[in-house]
């Protein structure tokens, strides 16, 4: 860490916002959480590429801009982006999203296409 002047400390930010946790749950597919403190709702974009899934969107600034100076920033703002690769093909059409308290729960059903499937195994005739 760097002091400019007395008045302000540069803090070096974390490059991997939103911090993202990621599990696979066999009854209802993968399931991404994402921690986004003071990010609203509105401003979130998902989307769905193959096997890919993208978070984005832009975290206002609490304060106003004032005279005063920071003693100490740590709370970044702006836009975000964050890129997954998810284990398998999802049901795109079937994907459901909530916020609650600061946090983002992503659902993506494994696409039928991707689900094991049953074989069944015959006696061969002779």
């Amino acid at each position: 860490m760097s002091w400019n002047g007395c008045a302000t400390m540069s803090i070096p930010r974390s490059r991997t916002f939103p911090a993202i946790n990621v599990w696979i749950n066999e009854v209802e597919g993968v399931i991404v959480t994402a921690e986004l403190p003071g990010v609203l709702v509105d401003s979130i974009d998902i989307s769905v590429t193959g096997d890919t899934l993208e978070i984005s969107g832009t975290r206002q600034p609490m304060e106003e801009a004032s005279k005063e100076k920071y003693h100490r920033q740590e709370r970044s703002y702006g836009d975000f982006k964050r890129s997954v690769q998810l284990p398998y093909a999802v049901n795109t059409e079937a994907v459901q999203a909530a916020a609650e308290k600061g946090v983002l729960r992503i659902t993506l059903p494994r696409a039928e296409a991707e689900k094991p499937k049953q074989i069944a195994v015959r006696a061969a005739e002779v």
